[in-house]
């Protein structure tokens, strides 16, 4: 983990508390679960929105409960995300 990424987890501590030295992969997975529109911007402004996508396209195929609990909301935030994305760039 470089030390720019380490310091973004340092606030968010709460995704993976049992292992704080979790890989960004294990935390961008754990806020993909538990989807709050904020959480995912700073992670789509800090690791990219592809980074966030594929992510969730890799918990979308392992198909858990988890996942599809959280589907729904990830989806429709990560399209707001991405819209706003555009908006942003025009």
């Amino acid at each position: 983990m470089s030390t720019s990424s380490s310091q973004f987890w340092q606030t968010r501590r709460g995704l993976i508390w049992s292992n704080p030295k979790a890989g960004d992969s294990a935390h961008i997975r754990a806020a993909l679960l538990r989807p709050t529109f904020g959480q995912l911007l700073d992670i789509a402004l800090e690791f990219g929105l592809e980074r966030l996508g594929a992510e969730w396209a890799v918990l979308d195929r392992e198909g858990t409960a988890a996942a599809e609990r959280a589907r729904r909301p990830v989806e429709r935030i990560l399209g707001h995300i991405e819209e706003g994305f555009t908006r942003a760039a025009t």
